[in-house]
């Protein structure tokens, strides 16, 4: 997952719609103040299945509070990063944009109300979570709905109930989305052969794993695996935004 930082010192228009309680405005005496903007980019796949970024909403806002000030260290820490050029820079740019990503989403996951549905919800169920855990961790294993059942601790029923109702697909339509996707990455980052990363997430048919595949992704492995690696190979260098803007 490249992350893209670019300092820049240009004033550029910003427009941002967001559908919340708008602030105090500043006081005259305020207006010599300077707010900073530093914008970031996580790249990332959304086909063939990606459903963390399908179940976050567009604009997250998360509010600083003494257990996250580290975050905005990060930011004053990317920013240098970017302005100073040393080496190894744009590895710890894409190290600490990945750490904040990752701690945005889990702060969003503690902020949702217990009758939340989706995947992020779904991932802290203590039945949906489990039933996740053992499918990400063993995608090629040839689940049932009654051994996932069994697993979690649920009847047949109650499980494809309870993951439809939160996740909004059947269990193994999911295991099915989840195993192309695992598929993707290695055909993306891994030289194996089709058949190989067939077998890799749980099909003995190289022919039924790619007519999945070219179902879900709208390609046959072959030419997404050409896609891929031609768009990483074509990626620019990282880079971090930071705008300075006056009230």
């Amino acid at each position: 997952m490249p992350s893209y930082f670019q300092y820049k010192t240009k004033q550029l228009p910003f427009t941002l719609h967001y559908d919340g309680v708008e602030g105090p405005r500043p006081s005259s005496s305020d207006d010599g103040d300077e707010a900073r903007l530093v914008c970031g980019f996580l790249g990332c796949d959304v086909r063939p299945f990606n459903p963390l970024i399908a179940t976050l909403p567009r604009l997250l806002h998360l509010k600083t509070s003494e257990y996250h000030s580290w975050t905005a260290e990060f930011m004053r820490q990317a920013v240098a990063e970017s302005q100073n050029k040393r080496p190894g820079g744009e590895a710890m740019l894409e190290r600490m944009s990945e750490m904040m990503f990752v701690d945005a989403v889990r702060r969003y996951i503690e902020l949702l109300p217990e009758e939340s549905r989706g995947w992020l919800a779904g991932l802290r169920d203590r039945f949906v979570g489990r039933a996740l855990a053992l499918m990400h961790d063993a995608p090629a294993t040839q689940w049932t709905v009654d051994e996932l059942g069994r697993r979690v601790g649920l009847s047949r029923s109650a499980l494809h109930e309870r993951f439809a109702e939160m996740i909004g697909q059947p269990p193994m339509q999911y295991l099915t989305n989840w195993r192309m996707q695992v598929a993707a990455t290695l055909l993306r980052d891994t030289n194996a052969t089709v058949a190989s990363v067939a077998q890799d997430v749980g099909y003995d048919s190289e022919a039924a794993f790619a007519r999945a595949f070219k179902r879900l992704a709208g390609k046959p492995p072959g030419a997404w695996r050409r896609q891929s690696v031609h768009r990483v190979q074509a990626e620019p260098h990282s880079s971090a935004t930071s705008n300075p803007r006056g009230h």
